[in-house]
């Protein structure tokens, strides 16, 4: 038996009526041409890719199957109904003899998904990641044995969260602090920056240490690394210009020059 799914739009399926009507087909064909549903739309409906688009009566969904049906297709009443369909014209075709039966194969087991085994309990997963530090298996999070909310009450600045991440234990003040000010000197040069991202590009090329330093140091310029020159330009200049009109020359006035120098 033949099984043949179409769809609206040309005139392909017409080929196999013609191939019915002369009997150049001569065994059973189950068809089905999808897209019924296209004259519930008050304007012509484009199905899928540019060829499903009746551009007409004859290659409507219900011309098609009507064709097929009176070629003596077995054409179903809805595509819903197409599995029985299948099903019934196979049976039929044992019980004439057509085709030998064929036994019933036992479909092999599927496997259960991890999830669901987890969560039956019948399996556990395995560990990939092992933390010392870090604890969130209670209702909340805790670092170094020191509850979310511990460090929320009292204040932790990053200096402690990272002394209990890296260190595994509350160092003293005056260590929490040289951290912070650590990360503050450090925050506006990262690897992103173009001399640190040429000097890491050019030691990943193999090379030595000076010219991999060295390539990072010529990109510093009026764009970057030059900050800090032309802050002191504009300081200098803010000082020129006000020195001898004011007693204190750290009085800034809200000019241009003094807001770029602020900013």
């Amino acid at each position: 038996m033949m099984v043949v799914l179409g769809e609206l739009g040309g005139s392909d399926e017409y080929s196999l009526v013609e191939a019915l009507k002369q009997g150049k087909v001569q065994k059973p064909v189950v068809a089905w041409v999808s897209g019924t549903c296209a004259r519930l739309f008050k304007s012509e409906v484009q199905f899928g890719h540019a060829g499903a688009k009746s551009g007409g009566e004859l290659e409507s969904a219900q011309a098609k199957n009507q064709a097929l049906r009176d070629a003596g297709a077995v054409v179903p009443t809805s595509f819903e109904a197409l599995e029985s369909v299948i099903k019934e014209t196979f049976e039929k075709l044992v019980e004439e003899g057509n085709i030998p039966p064929v036994p019933e194969v036992t479909p092999p087991p599927i496997p259960e998904d991890l999830k669901t085994a987890i969560k039956s309990g019948k399996v556990r997963a395995p560990t990939h990641i092992i933390s010392t530090i870090s604890d969130d298996r209670g209702e909340e999070p805790c670092y170094a044995g020191v509850p979310m909310s511990t460090i929320i009450e009292r204040g932790y600045g990053v200096g402690d969260v990272i002394s209990l991440l890296w260190f595994k234990r509350s160092l003293p003040r005056y260590c929490t602090q040289f951290i912070e000010i650590c990360i503050m000197l450090c925050a506006d040069h990262g690897p992103c920056v173009s001399g640190a991202h040429n000097s890491i590009v050019t030691a990943r090329a193999g090379k030595d240490l000076v010219s991999s330093l060295v390539s990072g140091l010529l990109t510093i310029g009026p764009r970057f690394g030059g900050a800090i020159d032309d802050a002191a330009r504009y300081f200098k200049d803010a000082y020129d210009r006000v020195s001898h009109l004011i007693s204190c020359p750290y009085i800034f006035f809200p000019t241009p020059v003094f807001n770029v120098f602020l900013n």
